[in-house]
């Protein structure tokens, strides 16, 4: 009997492709002509991303390829981590977000060609809503080293030189300006893994930087949300910022944790809070002190946006913790406040439960790290028995006593369960009468 050996052993009749897949496959080879694929169905395009090349120019698959299984090799195949959640479970727009990330972050200014960023900008435009910048790099400089046994650098850069032109960081101004759906940025001035180049000039944003987002942002219609964290915002970077941020449409999140603002920053922010449409604030890590504390109260006291307050470790002290607390008795919308490691005494815990008597809007008090002690436990703890809307409450390391600290958790308990409860009436009721809508329909 006659054998046929071939020369792929897994060769088989049965393995030969159908029509249907060499012509996929021939579409595939020649998807840079676009004209086959642009007439494909959805169906066809979606099953013929599997075997496009993932070497195929952006300018090619940025328009034509849709969101699916392409994406997401490349996304795969370019990042270890891909989490797809934080991107609307798009794996396109995670790929042109961190695509467009990455040359920022790597992007330096006077040497790197702008013309990388606007060619990007051309294909990611359409698909950007967030930009997380971890960091920016400035210029390259050369120092002049003196004699081998004096190792200090001759020319050093002081405050008043932060203007120079050799302290410039990417300039986000042409970026934003063609990003139309861009809803959240990101910043933080600093520059990774610098090693021995290290300079306290490397950690800030400078006044030039923010004239430039000044200008920036007035061309941002559509922006949501702005954090600028880590990057030594003082109280003179503060104001041109946020006074161009007064008139800002659609901007309901201000994120401006872990800097250096004092009273001046503080102002600002109340400006800020008094003409803008702010929702969430966070304001933690800063040295904002009594004076500060207290100006912010009393924009708190007239606003009607605000529902989430970040002050966590400042200066406020107990005659800046009353004004922020006694501010609740007029604001009917803050659901959220952190007051955490902010130097407060029993003083203000007993301003507070008088508060928590009459306050309905609070779900969310942080007092953890305060040295409340066993009066300011006691004031809190007969205030919950009558306070039926708080149900969280943080007491950590704030020296309440347990008979106290118990009775304040059993408070917060029996509210979330009541919560709860309503929850679950308002979602029988709301069944019951779609019951009856779909009856009557029938």
């Amino acid at each position: 009997m006659r054998s046929i050996i071939a020369e792929d052993p897994n060769w088989s009749l049965d393995l030969v492709p159908s029509l249907s897949s060499l012509c996929q496959r021939c579409i595939a080879d020649t998807v840079e002509e676009k004209y086959l694929f642009e007439k494909l169905t959805p169906e066809l395009k979606d099953s013929i991303q599997s075997r496009l090349s993932l070497s195929l120019p952006l300018h090619v698959t940025a328009d034509l390829v849709p969101d699916g299984l392409f994406w997401k090799r490349c996304c795969q195949q370019r990042w270890k981590i891909c989490d797809i959640s934080q991107y609307d479970y798009s794996w396109k727009r995670m790929f042109f977000e961190r695509h467009l990330e990455n040359l920022i972050e790597l992007f330096i200014p006077e040497e790197t060609e702008f013309k990388v960023i606007l060619d990007a900008l051309a294909l990611c435009k359409n698909y950007v809503k967030r930009l997380n910048i971890t960091q920016l790099l400035l210029t390259s400089r050369k120092f002049v080293k003196g004699r081998e046994d004096d190792q200090n650098e001759i020319a050093t850069l002081s405050n008043e030189e932060e203007d120079d032109p050799s302290i410039c960081h990417f300039d986000f101004g042409p970026v934003l300006a063609e990003l139309i759906h861009l809803e959240e940025l990101h910043l933080v001035y600093t520059i990774k893994q610098c090693g021995m180049n290290f300079e306290w000039t490397m950690f800030q944003i400078t006044d030039r930087d923010c004239r430039a987002l000044t200008l920036a942002f007035k061309g941002c219609k559509t922006l949501k949300v702005l954090r600028i964290r880590q990057s030594q915002v003082d109280d003179k970077k503060c104001r041109p910022l946020l006074r161009c941020l007064m008139d800002h449409p659609s901007l309901i999140e201000l994120d401006l944790a872990h800097n250096i603002l004092r009273d001046g920053g503080a102002r600002s922010v109340a400006e800020l809070l008094s003409k803008g449409r702010l929702e969430k604030l966070n304001i933690c890590n800063n040295e904002i002190d009594v004076h500060g504390a207290k100006i912010l109260a009393q924009a708190l006291s007239n606003n009607s946006t605000l529902r989430y307050l970040n002050m966590r470790l400042n200066q406020v002290r107990d005659e800046g913790g009353q004004a922020i607390v006694e501010a609740l008795q007029n604001n009917t919308t803050l659901t959220y406040l952190h007051l955490g490691g902010n130097d407060l005494t029993s003083i203000t815990a007993v301003v507070l439960s008088k508060v928590l008597l009459k306050n309905e809007t609070l779900k969310t008090l942080n007092l953890s790290c305060n040295s409340l002690g066993e009066v300011g436990g006691k004031a809190l703890a007969e205030a919950m028995v009558h306070n039926s809307t708080l149900t969280e409450c943080d007491i950590r390391q704030t020296e309440i006593d347990e008979t106290n600290a118990a009775s304040i958790n059993k408070a917060i308990w029996d509210n979330q369960c009541a919560d709860c409860e309503k929850e679950n009436h308002d979602v029988a009721s709301l069944s019951d009468l779609m019951g009856r809508i779909i009856t009557k329909v029938l």
